[in-house]
């Protein structure tokens, strides 16, 4: 079994997109995940499964779609994958609190520190598919 976190977009942001917990863990359940938890109401949860991730993400986002009657988007990572984000930080010496890793599906396209946009004081490095900001 594969221990996945499964970060859902735009879930218990600001109003929208309310989905309780108890629903999530449900929907998880129903596709025969297990050991599912979630945290607080953020729209993300944490389960194991022997299915392949890409399984697991589609299966995820069908019942989220279904459930919620528009696209939801769900980024996957196993645990070791969660744990290597942790440990690829290019800011080690920089406030937990005020350090961002931003989940992708996909490696970050080419030129993404180039175009970037509206960026102030941040310092922002390209992780496998993350992008760190601090």
């Amino acid at each position: 079994m594969v221990s996945y976190v499964a970060l859902l977009r735009a879930v218990n942001v600001g109003g929208t997109g309310k989905l309780p917990m108890t629903e999530l863990k449900a929907m998880c359940a129903a596709e025969g995940f297990g050991k599912v938890r979630t945290y607080i109401a953020s729209g993300n949860v944490v389960f194991s499964s022997d299915r392949p991730a890409l399984e697991v993400k589609r299966a995820l986002e069908k019942r989220l779609e279904d459930h919620a009657g528009k696209p939801v988007g769900v980024i996957l990572r196993t645990a070791k994958e969660m744990a290597d984000v942790l440990k690829a930080n290019p800011f080690p010496d920089a406030p937990p609190s005020g350090t961002v890793a931003i989940f992708l599906d996909s490696p970050p396209p080419a030129g993404t520190l180039e175009t970037m946009k509206h960026r102030k004081d941040e310092e922002v490095r390209l992780g496998k598919r993350e992008i760190y900001v601090a």
